[in-house]
């Protein structure tokens, strides 16, 4: 079973998946994917994950934010966020972008310290965005093809090139996972603080899980939606509109957005009446 620590890599991740999930619903809907030739067991993946989901992070998630409040949330996600800047650090200098390791540093130790251990985001005030990457963006700057698309058990949306992020950050840049490796603890305590991330970053989910509820079909769209977002990780937010209209399949022959966009309505208009349709006690 994957160690908290690998989770914690998947679930900002995948906050951010859902967030575009709101963001690419005004879009044009790309037609069925053809390179998905995993598809057909990427799919029961996705629907274990599901359950999992339901049955323990969601629940584990509503109970977090019931007994927080706001800036208790914002805090706790402040420290994990900063705390795992180094993976962001070293992969900038694996990508031979020192400038950007630079500015990462700084953020990371103005936070570290006038931001009380990261609770606090001074560096962002100052004109220091937040701006991650990690091993997995690190291969595709070096020309490492994407591979397959994958729906990993617990860990999520990933392909065959960005699945090697999770051993790679997490065993060399991941801060909580060297202190684990370095230090014996009797009762497994180091998994208290990457559970608590966890669960903290479920929580963020709970306001916009509604947009991957109504989706055509949910798991091509969070599928897509990961994979334009790494793209946009890539060209740092500017991907050229041929690398978008090549991923999205747009310029393929025969592509027709009107036809595409009745199915759309037609499965709305189902899932409407499903959801009005009174259940039987």
């Amino acid at each position: 079973m994957p160690t908290p620590s690998l989770l914690r890599s998947f679930l900002p991740r995948r906050g951010l998946i859902l967030l575009a999930t709101a963001l690419l619903a005004g879009c044009a809907i790309a037609p069925p994917r053809t390179d998905d030739p995993l598809q057909k067991v990427n799919r029961k993946v996705y629907a274990f994950n599901d359950r999992l989901d339901k049955a323990v992070l969601r629940p584990a998630a509503v109970g977090y934010r019931k007994i927080t409040n706001p800036p208790v949330r914002r805090s706790v996600n402040n420290f994990f966020t900063n705390i795992e800047m180094p993976i962001t650090v070293a992969n900038n200098l694996l990508q031979a972008r020192p400038s950007q390791a630079l500015g990462n540093t700084g953020r990371f130790l103005i936070n570290l310290t006038v931001g009380v251990g990261g609770i606090f985001d001074p560096a962002t005030r100052m004109g220091l965005p937040l701006q991650t990457t990690d091993f997995g963006i690190t291969l595709a700057r070096w020309g490492v093809p994407e591979g397959d698309f994958l729906m990993l058990p617990l860990l999520g949306p990933s392909t065959v090139r960005d699945v090697w992020h999770y051993p790679v950050d997490g065993y060399f840049f991941d801060p909580l996972s060297l202190i684990a490796k370095n230090h014996g603890f009797n009762f497994g305590q180091y998994y208290l603080p990457q559970v608590l991330y966890v669960v903290s970053m479920r929580s963020q989910l709970i306001d916009a899980e509604g947009f991957l509820q109504t989706a055509y079909d949910p798991y091509a769209f969070l599928r897509d939606a990961y994979r334009q977002r790494r793209l946009y990780m890539l060209y740092d937010g500017n991907p050229p509109a041929d690398v978008i209209e090549k991923m999205q399949g747009v310029d393929q022959p025969g592509f027709d957005p009107d036809e595409l966009l009745e199915q759309q309505k037609q499965w709305e208009q189902q899932h409407a009446t499903s959801k009005s349709a009174p259940t039987k006690s």
